[in-house]
């Protein structure tokens, strides 16, 4: 069964997620920074992190680095609400540092399922 993890600051955001992408037949973890991402990823390894930008402790853009430089192969999907500039720009840069996809808050859910479809076959 493939392994999930999603970062993200947000519970309820966090628990939607999770109980969406276990429906789908995943196993599915989360974590409430990047710091506490990174050390669940470092203790048993996912197939596909899905991330947040803007957080506490750890921000997304560390955590595509940090996973990608650790984990080559790690599949990334990054999200963002935006912050001090508007999420497309986060995502941008996301993307030049590798995350795999990149989806803009709020998304379509289908559009994350299809995602995670296409990173993990």
């Amino acid at each position: 069964m493939k392994r999930i993890l999603i970062i993200d600051d947000d519970d309820q955001l966090r628990d939607m997620l999770r109980t969406m992408i276990e429906k789908e037949g995943y196993k599915v973890k989360d974590a409430p920074d990047g710091e506490v991402g990174m050390k669940l990823q470092d203790e048993n390894p996912f197939d596909l992190i899905i991330t947040d930008i803007i957080m506490p402790n750890k921000e997304g853009i560390a955590v595509i680095t940090d996973m990608k430089s650790a984990y080559p192969d790690i599949k990334i999907i990054a999200i963002s609400g935006g912050g001090r500039i508007v999420p497309n720009d986060y995502l941008g840069i996301a993307e030049k540092l590798g995350a795999d996809r990149t989806l803009s808050k709020p998304f379509e859910r289908i559009k994350l399922l299809q995602a995670i479809k296409e990173l993990i076959r």
